[in-house]
């Protein structure tokens, strides 16, 4: 049996909620092997963020070479990378290994509020990782640094992704969510704009919603699915997982990411 592959390069979430244990729950509900390059352990949870430990860039060289040596992925996503070293050796591998499907989630300030990008590091990051990517998946305040102007409108919205296309030469998908609009996205790719209508959903637990969506997107990528229709399926599903209205920890909360799981091994003593 041939089972599509996808890799996670991101830092670790103890909590669970996003980072690699986020992106390695998604990826694996939506049907593909699911396989991570780990860049910084953090201890946080829904209420913070308390402490980050890089790896070196040599391990995470290492990591990454191991995986594309063995079990190539048919698609890659990018999650937290917090220094211009690490962000330097991505680039590289997955140059050298000539990746493709690569999305790119710029992840600056985790959902409780910490920084997780050192400023230099977005530089870095635009110059050598946007470049090589296929799509990179903004929010509202990180397309505001991405493209160097303030997004009040859905109008604002779609100069910013223009000018982040037109400076990187890879598709944008800038998310709503942040008092913009209900929740709808905007894709910039190829010359043209496409909307994509979304559902608020009253949930306060939204810890580790970019990381899914992006995530998924990845998924869909790998299982040969357009841009477009990865993004809707992504966008379905993470509204699946939203609506479960899964409620733990004090602060921001994890979604279920295994809402749509059945079946004799997830089920519950009675």
């Amino acid at each position: 049996m041939r089972m599509k592959t996808a890799l996670t390069i991101a830092g670790s979430d103890c909590s669970g909620g996003a980072g690699i244990q986020a992106d390695l729950k998604t990826m694996t509900m939506n049907g593909v092997y699911a396989m991570s390059a780990i860049t910084a352990l953090t201890a946080q949870n829904t209420t913070g963020v308390t402490g980050i430990l890089e790896v070196s860039q040599d391990f995470l060289r290492q990591q990454i070479d191991m995986i594309f040596d063995d079990i190539r992925p048919d698609a890659v996503k990018i999650g937290m990378v917090s220094n211009s070293a690490l962000i330097e050796t991505i680039a590289e591998c997955l140059t050298r290994h000539k990746a493709q499907n690569i999305v790119v989630d710029p992840v600056m300030v985790a959902t409780a509020g910490s920084v997780l990008m050192k400023s230099e590091a977005v530089e870095t990051l635009e110059k050598r990782l946007l470049a090589i990517s296929t799509l990179v998946t903004p929010n509202i305040p990180e397309a505001e640094v991405l493209s160097g102007m303030e997004i009040k409108s859905k109008e604002d919205m779609v100069k910013a992704a223009k000018a982040i296309g037109a400076r990187h030469a890879c598709a944008v998908l800038v998310k709503g969510g942040h008092s913009v609009n209900d929740a709808n996205d905007l894709l910039y790719a190829n010359g043209e704009a496409v909307w994509f209508e979304g559902r608020r959903i009253d949930n306060p637990n939204t810890h580790g919603t970019g990381c899914t969506l992006s995530s998924a997107i990845a998924a869909n990528l790998a299982k040969g699915f357009d841009l477009i229709s990865s993004i809707r399926r992504a966008k379905e599903y993470i509204s699946g997982a939203l609506s479960a209205m899964l409620d733990l920890g004090k602060g921001s909360g994890p979604m279920n990411h295994a809402f749509d799981l059945s079946g004799e091994f997830a089920r519950e003593a009675e």
